[in-house]
């Protein structure tokens, strides 16, 4: 993404509902409640499903990922996320 482009301008990369795999480590940036700082919220391969979509500081999405396995909810960047296809 060039700097002069914005995500916002493009539809969102997934939809609510889409079942999604985190590829890399995301921790508390100080956001989740009741974590403390730096602590793990979803490992690499995790998988859970887009409940909501919403917006940073007008620039790009954030996907609220619902992870089942562990029972967070946890806002996350296209850049973090891939699709997991249907079998």
């Amino acid at each position: 993404m060039q700097l002069d482009e914005l995500e916002l301008d493009l539809p969102p990369a997934f939809e609510i509902g889409q079942k999604v795999r985190v590829r890399k480590l995301i921790r508390n940036d100080g956001t989740f409640p009741g974590q403390d700082i730096g602590a793990p919220l979803a490992k690499k391969g995790d998988v859970g499903y887009i409940v909501s979509i919403g917006t940073y500081l007008q620039t790009s999405y954030i996907y609220a990922v619902h992870f089942l396995e562990n029972g967070n909810m946890v806002g996350c960047r296209k850049k973090e996320l891939e699709p997991v296809e249907a079998s």
